[in-house]
């Protein structure tokens, strides 16, 4: 039987919900009015209830993220909240704390969040086992990680494929917390990893640019690895960008949608949309165009050359080079060397004397020349970088998403009327629909007039791919056809969903142990339902969250697959790394002190603060 595969697109509200659904995503994920990862996505259980009937259409699918550590005060809260959620017609809740498993609520169906800090197949298993029905893996595994942890768990893997990355192991940072008091696991990351830093050798030494962003990861994107991963074992391809734009997520949608769907139709025996309809999201989608750092598979190949995972120059969005600076006039600047066209309202940018990514807004563009929206001073020979096209967001801001399930029908005459008969062509499902009315015979051919009217499906999400009809030269009245095919449609949508597949939360395996015996701080446990839970599957010491209290000395705030001399060039396991002299040390704005540990064995970095 072929395996259902996922598209998961991000939506900071239910407007970029429907339109990732329209672009082409299986399923949406979405924050409540609390304890999301991104607190400034929050959108009420009304308006979701509204998004779930909405997308349930398609069968596709909306997840709600519930994936914060919970406070012992909060349990109440949450407890009610999951209910509303149930109730509202949620297919998933995404979730980190394990405390939920310990509350009083309905057979919702959870997933483990990447918080949860997925690495290995032992984490994975026990995951399964404590009843989770979807788990969200680490964003560092490479493929044969990936097809380890396929081999024991039974549950569909689901895996970040395109957007931001965090540098630190997800559930496993601590820097906004300690640094900052802002927790990154109650949605509030101070984004540490995207500050400018000194870094500092052994003997006090400047060995890096000042100012460089040495932890400011470059975005995701294995849109040209999404055979291997299938081949892994993943079934569900997640967009990272719950506080995107729709343009975004129109365009990166609609772009791993094509790409996708190309697989499944050359593999059909061994994959399937895990939902109805084709989408039209009415522009031809460019990876290149959305918001990046520029790009990086990081660890998926298991390869990491030097310089090929870091933005350092900058944690934004530089865009690409269009032009050097001819000459900065007041009210205008003239470019040299330009082969691209430039639009009136592009936003271009540049790095000025001291390092700094700045960027200005074009009132006007000609041939050779721009006017900023503001006065610019820039040196002659400058490279310029355009980072919003005008014309390309006006181009997916006026498109018209649409998606249509394709259906065939087949139009026949009964002893006392009509019957139509449509079926889904993606599931081969059928209805029938009869009404009936005294058969004459027309006076001229209406074969073609009755086609035209069946071929009409207006507003509803549906469309005819074929129509076979085999009523001959029997007289049919407009209104017969119009009424046939109002009852069809409304006998597709019970048809849908009443065989659309619904998970339920799975059976907790009491009996099965804990992988880690000693819980730390890094384990995030925050309330004495998680603390339970976890002394219940054999811990024998659990640590409080570092949210609850923060443990004395010196404390690991960031764990990480990216090696900072690695990609420098000075890995510790070279003759290079000889040339840089340790203990490394980072010096960030504000006093901000981070040390830096190698754990060459496990290829692991961490940061410690003092």
């Amino acid at each position: 039987m072929a395996r259902p595969i996922e598209l998961l697109a991000p939506a900071r509200d239910v407007t970029v919900a429907r339109d990732a659904i329209l672009c082409g995503a299986d399923a949406v994920y979405i924050g409540a009015t609390s304890h999301g990862a991104r607190a400034a996505a929050a959108n009420s259980v009304s308006d979701i209830g509204g998004l779930c009937e909405w997308a349930h259409r398609y069968c596709a699918r909306v997840y709600v993220t519930l994936n914060t550590i919970v406070y012992d005060k909060e349990l109440r809260q949450v407890e009610r909240l999951i209910s509303q959620l149930f109730y509202a017609g949620v297919d998933a809740l995404i979730v980190q704390d394990l405390g939920i498993l310990r509350l009083d609520i309905p057979p919702i169906a959870l997933h483990a969040s990447t918080q949860c800090d997925i690495r290995d197949a032992r984490k994975a298993r026990w995951l399964e086992q404590l009843g989770f029905s979807q788990l969200v893996l680490a964003r560092e595994l490479s493929l044969k990680e990936i097809e380890e942890i396929h081999r024991v768990v039974k549950v569909p893997l689901e895996v970040f494929v395109h957007g931001a990355l965090c540098v630190s192991y997800s559930g496993d940072c601590q820097a906004s917390q300690v640094l900052k008091g802002r927790s990154a696991n109650r949605g509030e990351c101070a984004q540490i990893c995207r500050l400018p830093y000194r870094l500092l050798d052994g003997d006090g030494n400047v060995v890096a640019t000042r100012g460089a962003h040495l932890l400011s990861l470059r975005d995701l994107n294995r849109s040209q690895s999404l055979a291997g991963m299938l081949e892994a074992g993943i079934s569900s391809f997640k967009i990272e960008g719950r506080l995107k734009d729709a343009a975004y997520v129109r365009n990166v949608t609609a772009a791993y949608r094509g790409l996708l769907d190309e697989i499944i139709a050359a593999n059909p025996d061994k994959y399937s949309r895990s939902s109805l309809g084709v989408s039209d999201p009415g522009f031809l989608p460019d990876l290149t165009k959305s918001f990046n750092r520029s790009y990086t598979d990081y660890f998926l190949n298991d390869t990491s050359q030097p310089g090929s995972l870091a933005s350092m120059r900058s944690p934004k969005d530089i865009g690409t080079p269009v032009a050097k600076v001819k000459k900065a006039l007041p009210g205008r600047i003239l470019l040299d060397n330009t082969e691209t066209r430039l639009h009136n309202g592009d936003g271009l940018g540049y790095f000025d004397q001291s390092g700094e990514f700045k960027g200005f807004r074009v009132n006007t563009a000609a041939v050779g020349s721009v006017s900023p929206a503001r006065p610019q001073s820039i040196p002659a020979g400058t490279l310029l970088y355009r980072n919003f096209d005008k014309q390309w967001e006006d181009t997916i801001e006026h498109a018209q998403p649409e998606r249509l399930i394709p259906i065939t029908l087949a139009l026949r005459p009964l002893s006392w009327g009509l019957a139509l008969d449509a079926t889904i062509i993606a599931t081969g499902q059928t209805v029938t629909v009869s009404q009936p009315f005294e058969l004459a015979t027309a006076k001229t051919p209406q074969g073609e007039q009755r086609r035209v009217n069946l071929m009409k499906w207006g507003a509803t999400v549906y469309e005819c791919r074929e129509v076979v009809d085999t009523v001959g030269d029997l007289f049919v009245p407009a209104s017969v056809i119009s009424s046939l095919r109002r009852s069809v449609a409304d006998a597709l949508g019970h048809c849908i969903a009443a065989t659309r597949k619904v998970d339920y939360r799975m059976a907790e395996d009491r009996a099965a142990e804990i992988p880690n015996e000693t819980l730390t701080y890094h384990d995030n446990v925050a309330n004495r339902l998680a603390r339970q839970l976890a002394t219940e599957h054999g811990a024998t010491t659990v640590a409080d969250a570092i949210e609850v209290k923060q443990p004395k000395g010196e404390t690991t705030v960031m764990t990480t697959r990216y090696c900072l001399r690695r990609e420098l060039g000075r890995c510790l396991l070279t003759p290079e790394g000889r040339l840089l002299k340790g203990p490394l040390t980072l010096k960030g704005p504000n006093g901000i002190t981070l040390h830096a540990q190698f754990d060459c064995p496990r290829c692991l970095m961490r940061l410690t603060t003092p």
